[in-house]
This record gives C-alpha cells, structure tokens and sequence, in this order.
C-alpha cells in the first residue's frame, strides 16, 4: 500500500543569509518594539538577549509619530517614567531616530544578528531602507494600509506579514497587493496577553493552504507551549516580544519573554524540529539492538 503526500512543497524566502520555509531551521525573531522604551543601551541589551538565546533576528517598530498617532488619541495625557505627556509627546520620547538605529545596526551586526523593524507609515518605510533593512514586517494594525503595503512592495524587499485583528478577505487583498515571491506570512491574534482559547493554531495550515508561501506564528502568549505547538503544526517562524523584565514600564512588557524564556523557547524549537523529522517510517538507528534482542519472529 503506498500514499502520497498531499501537502504542497512551497519554496522558502531568502531574507538575506537566512532561508525561511519548510526543511530549514525554524526562523526565530525576538520582536523588541518598544521594549527598549527609547534607551539604545536597553536595545543592545536586548540584542544581547536575542543573541545569546540563539535567535535569528530582532525586530523593531518605526513610526513618524505625527503621521501614525490617531488625531483623536494626540493630545490625551499619559503618565510615563518621564513625567506627564501628551500621547504625541510620548511617541516622539520612544522613537529612535537615524543615528540611535545606526547605533542598533551596529550591534546587532556584532552579535550576528539581522535586524529590521514594522513600518508604520510610508516614511518610515524609506527610513528604513535607508538603513538598508534585509527585509520589512507588515504589523497586524497595517494589515489593512493600502497605501504602505503599496510602498513596501516597491522596495522589491521580501516582506513579513503578521494577520492579527484580519479577515481572510482583508488578508487576500494585502496579498494580491504584496505578491507571493518574497512574502512569509505570521499567523497572529491581535489579543494582549493571548488566552489558549483564542491561539486558533491551525489556521497556519489554513493560511499555507490558502496563499502558498512559507507560514510562520507571531505569539503574544503568556509562556511557551502556544509557540511550541505551532512549530509542531509546521509554523516556519516564531516572533516573540522580548524584554529584560516583564515589569518593566510599557504596554507589551507584561506579555513578553524574559532572557530565560527566551532562550528556553528557541532551545526547545531546536529539540522539537529534529524530533519531527521527515515523516518517513523506518528502522532508525537507535531501534537495531533492541530488536534484535526482543523481536521474536522476524519479517
């Protein structure tokens, strides 16, 4: 009796030195975003952190606060570490600007590490290629932004979409505007911290079966056994937010992985991708003396 396989061979993504797709090492991306709250020792630091777990990359988030700040939520007072503010005010406090990410490039070149970044508006987005990211990530709000998908398509650079808070039909369109050739999809909900019950893992199927390109998890979870299971269901790539400590000040601090959970996380998906294997049934190696010493009857 003999069965084929029906699951499509879809091509891995070349961003930059690393291929993202099936039969390659799970890409792991420590998601910082504003983690760093604007302090670029805190940033090394936290590249440091990715480094040293094993991870492949960090990623940031750039904004022209002016741009990309609701006019409703500009003038709405915040209290932060630096004292009362306004909503603008904070974002402009936070937002690293060309030579603080140069500084950034540089240690994450140091450390081994790619780095880029979520644009959250069409400037930000040659700010970036300024900097000469190997790639761009799409944030699950932008998902919807025409206009920035149609500028991150004209940089020719691969693209990383996360689907949070999306309709397949919102995501159908983000795509026929971004092209398959180069893109990687995140399957993501959009819920801080993320309950069990709303991870809905195999839509990462749903979502490879759909478009046709490599399929990885963007997770906003508590802990590691979400993340773990969608390498198992055949997640590419994992994001994770990162921070130095889960009480830090800042709105993703709480849902974050800490160094050590970090590094527990990328060393368990190493564990995991290679006890998957390849789906082929055979004697392995291991199995040859105990079968010699207990089967009975042989084939």
């Amino acid at each position: 009796m003999t069965a084929t396989d029906a699951r499509t061979e879809i091509t891995p993504v070349s961003i930059g030195q690393h291929l993202v797709g099936d039969g390659q090492p799970v890409y792991v991306i420590g998601e910082i975003g504003l983690n760093h709250n604007g302090d670029v020792d805190i940033a090394r630091r936290l590249i440091d952190v990715a480094a040293d777990a094993g991870a492949q990359a960090v990623k940031f988030q750039k904004r022209t606060p002016e741009i990309s700040t609701p006019v409703d939520m500009r003038d709405k007072i915040r209290q932060t570490p630096w004292g009362e503010m306004t909503y603008l005010d904070y974002r402009y406090r936070v937002e690293f600007d060309r030579e603080q990410y140069q500084k950034v490039a540089q240690h994450a070149a140091e450390r081994g590490l790619q780095w880029f970044a979520s644009p959250w508006d069409v400037p930000s987005v040659q700010f970036l290629e300024d900097l000469d990211v190997p790639t761009h990530k799409v944030a699950s709000a932008s998902l919807t932004d025409t206009e920035l998908l149609g500028e991150l398509a004209r940089t020719g650079k691969p693209i990383i979409l996360s689907t949070g808070m999306s309709t397949l039909e919102q995501i159908d369109a983000a795509v026929e505007i971004l092209g398959t050739d180069k893109l990687v999809i995140l399957h993501a909900t959009s819920t801080y911290p993320l309950p069990p019950e709303e991870a809905n893992l195999r839509t990462i199927d749903t979502l490879r079966e759909r478009y046709g390109v490599p399929v990885g998890y963007s997770g906003h979870e508590r802990g590691l056994q979400i993340s773990l299971a969608a390498v198992a269901l055949g997640a590419v790539a994992v994001e994770r937010h990162i921070t130095l400590d889960r009480t830090m000040w800042g709105s993703d601090q709480a849902s974050s992985l800490e160094p050590a959970g970090l590094e527990h996380l990328v060393r368990d998906i190493r564990i995991l991708q290679d006890a998957l294997g390849d789906g082929v049934k055979r004697v392995m190696p291991g199995e040859l003396a105990p079968m010699s010493r207990l089967r009975r009857v042989g084939a």
